[in-house]
């Protein structure tokens, strides 16, 4: 089974904390995601009424879905014990921080988990120190296999 990664989040975001929560699906976002179509490209997290909600996460319509397939942008509920959901509460709301989903997986009894991740957005010029270590990194390691 693979997992949908959201690639640009640690490209736009500096990750100060990481999390693993539950999804509440339906069958056929489940069949779709284990097909892997599935995007958190551009998806972010938010607080409604003290529960954490992810939105504009794409899971595409499950071809083998009847009447009952699902919506393909609906918001979804993520599932965390209450302590951890007060304390992100309380961190998005002091500061500039955001919530946004990191990777779609599936744990070892077969349950889809969602890692999502508190984070501060990062600047152009963040973006480019960003790359310019990157590209150091694959010349140093292209460099240490001669």
């Amino acid at each position: 089974m693979s997992s949908i990664v959201n690639r640009r989040a640690s490209f736009d975001y500096f990750l100060i904390n990481r999390f693993t929560a539950g999804i509440v699906l339906y069958g056929t976002e489940i069949k779709s995601i284990r097909e892997g179509k599935a995007s958190l490209t551009d998806a972010f997290c938010r607080f409604e009424n003290g529960e954490l909600w992810v939105n504009q996460m794409r899971i595409a319509p499950y071809k083998f879905g009847s009447y009952a397939n699902h919506d393909e942008l609906r918001k979804r509920k993520l599932l965390l014990n209450r302590q951890e959901l007060r304390r992100l509460e309380r961190q998005v709301a002091d500061s500039g921080k955001t919530i946004i989903p990191l990777k779609i997986f599936f744990n070892e009894k077969g349950l889809a988990k969602m890692e999502i991740a508190l984070a501060q957005g990062k600047h152009n010029y963040d973006k480019r120190q960003s790359l310019r270590e990157k590209d150091l990194d694959r010349d140093t390691a292209r460099y240490i296999k001669r």
